[in-house]
C-alpha cells in the first residue's frame, strides 16, 4: 500500500470510528437523555475526523491518479454513517491504494 493508500484507510477508520461513538452519544443523550458528554466530544471529534478524510481522500485520489468516480464516492461515503470503512476495504480489493502505476 502507498503512504496516500495509508493516510486515506487510516482517515478512513478514524472517520468511521468518531461516526460510530456520535451515533452512541447521541442514544445516550437522546434514547436514555442521561448525558450530553457523548455529543459533545464525539461531535467535535467527529468534524475533525470529517475534514481530516476529505482532505486524505483528496490527497490519495490525485496521488494514486484515482478515477474521478472514485474520488466522488469516497467524498460521498463521508455523508452516511460508518460508509467510509467498507469503502476503504473495497478500495483496497480494487488495488486504488496500492503504488501509482
Amino acid at each position: 500500500m502507498s503512504a496516500a493508500g495509508k493516510l486515506f484507510a487510516v482517515a478512513a477508520l478514524i472517520e468511521g470510528a468518531t461516526w460510530a461513538g456520535l451515533l452512541v452519544g447521541m442514544l445516550l443523550k437522546y434514547g436514555t437523555q442521561t448525558t450530553e458528554l457523548g455529543v459533545w466530544l464525539f461531535g467535535r471529534l467527529h468534524g475533525l475526523a470529517f475534514l481530516f478524510y476529505v482532505v486524505a481522500s483528496v490527497y490519495a485520489g490525485v496521488r494514486q491518479r484515482w478515477p474521478l468516480w472514485a474520488l466522488l464516492l469516497a467524498l460521498l461515503a463521508a455523508v452516511p454513517p460508518l460508509v467510509t470503512v467498507p469503502l476503504e476495504w473495497w478500495f483496497r480489493r480494487r488495488g486504488l491504494l496500492s503504488p501509482a502505476r
